[in-house]
């Protein structure tokens, strides 16, 4: 699965986000359930429970103690939950997370290579303008 680019979206006053249907298609190739969560509460990740379930396995190769997978985990697990794509190709995203992230209204959502991100288009537009991408960054990623 490659999902990718950034499509506008609304999420509905009931917390819904209707799916764009750039990214429907490939979504529903791994079925209608989804884990949608946070590790930092800015942002909804959208995981189809294929990939959600390969984290889990990698994460459960780690031992108990190690921090960064309790901290994940908890975050993870505050913030998520498992919804289904209804007949409209609608999610509802969990109400802690819609609060944390203030994503009601107009959001960004992009695709993420085997994820969506879903983020408030303020945010976006600050965190473009605030955070520029560097030669750095480009030498980080080898590319």
């Amino acid at each position: 699965m490659k999902l990718r680019g950034n499509c506008p979206a609304k999420v509905d006053e009931k917390g819904r986000l209707k799916i764009p249907s750039v990214f429907l298609d490939e979504l529903k190739e791994y079925g209608h359930q989804f884990y949608i969560t946070s590790p930092t509460g800015e942002t909804a990740r959208i995981y189809p429970m294929k990939v959600w379930s390969e984290i889990e396995d990698k994460l459960a190769q780690l031992p108990s103690a190690n921090v960064a997978k309790r901290k994940f985990l908890m975050r993870t697990s505050y913030y998520g939950q498992v919804a289904e794509l209804d007949g409209q190709g609608r999610l509802l995203l969990p109400a802690v997370l819609r609060e944390a992230a203030q994503t009601l209204g107009d959001v960004d959502v992009f695709g993420a290579l085997n994820y969506l991100e879903v983020m408030n288009h303020a945010r976006v537009l600050d965190k473009l303008k605030n955070e520029p991408y560097t030669d750095e960054d480009d030498t980080a990623l080898g590319i």
